[in-house]
């Protein structure tokens, strides 16, 4: 074998090792969706969390500062987050930005 494509080979397997390793290292930032889970706001202890705060807090998992943050989320089997005390399929930055919007669209300058 050339020395050319022995180095190729190897350039190729080092790169493949280091793709598998980075997928390997970001698994834990969003964790599988399955057809029976859902995201849950606001029943989260701190450090606890799935992935990112929707309040644009931080981009991480494991990064909630405090318990039942309801900016904060994990993923749970479907029907249960309702069922739990604090829980939410929205976020409170979801439900904000909409309730703005929401009184933004009753003021559009007509008279009634």
């Amino acid at each position: 074998m050339k020395k050319s494509s022995k180095t190729l080979l190897t350039t190729a397997g080092i790169l493949a090792a280091a793709v598998a390793s980075v997928q390997s290292a970001n698994a834990h930032m969003e964790p599988k969706t399955g057809e029976g889970m859902e995201k849950c706001y606001g029943v989260v202890k701190a450090h606890k969390n799935d992935c990112a705060s929707q309040a644009n807090k931080h981009s991480c998992a494991g990064q909630a500062k405090v318990d039942n943050d309801p900016n904060e989320w994990t993923k749970l089997p479907k029907g249960l987050c309702e069922k739990l005390v604090g829980g939410s399929l929205v976020s409170q930055a979801e439900k904000t930005t909409n309730e703005t919007k929401l009184h933004s669209d009753d003021h559009t300058g007509h008279d009634h």
